[in-house]
């Protein structure tokens, strides 16, 4: 872990915490946009997650929806009962139940994109091009450096 990284000025707040409040106001107004069409954000994130990688585990898809097994395995039963998405098993281990995005669950992610579209302009709407390009490379460097950080240490302390 790198110990050379600015401080924030005193009673300035850290990175981390404004990073935590901006993603509570996504979270906020997300969910007030997408409640009409019967979405949590919650599910919304693991539908787009699909979409962009495809069939999952289940414990892939909570993974990459930064959510807890259990509360992905109660969302993808819900999601599968409203038709959303279909599970299938893997070719090669049948246990294994891979989710993937029905035509329903595309068309609903579709209906979404004016109202996420509508709150992503609003978080970007005062930036430059030039300072929207610095502000998701900053974020895209926090998601990596902090994802490795977090794959270090899940190594170091499996038995």
């Amino acid at each position: 872990m790198s110990t050379s990284a600015e401080q924030p000025a005193t009673g300035a707040p850290l990175t981390l915490y404004l990073v935590k409040r901006l993603e509570l106001a996504i979270r906020a107004l997300l969910d007030d946009a997408l409640r009409p069409l019967g979405l949590t954000t919650l599910q919304y994130t693991a539908l787009t997650v699909l979409e962009a990688s495809g069939a999952l585990s289940s414990a892939q898809l909570a993974r990459r929806s930064f959510l807890r097994p259990q509360t992905m395995h109660e969302m993808v039963l819900a999601l599968e009962k409203r038709g959303l998405i279909e599970r299938t098993p893997k070719a090669d281990n049948k246990r294994v139940l891979l989710a993937s995005l029905t035509a329903a669950g595309r068309a609903l992610l579709a209906a979404c994109a004016p109202a996420v579209g509508e709150v992503e302009q609003e978080l970007l709407a005062d930036l430059s091009p030039g300072q929207r390009t610095t502000f998701r490379e900053g974020l895209q460097h926090g998601v990596m450096a902090l994802g490795t950080l977090a794959e270090a240490r899940r190594t170091n302390q499996e038995p």
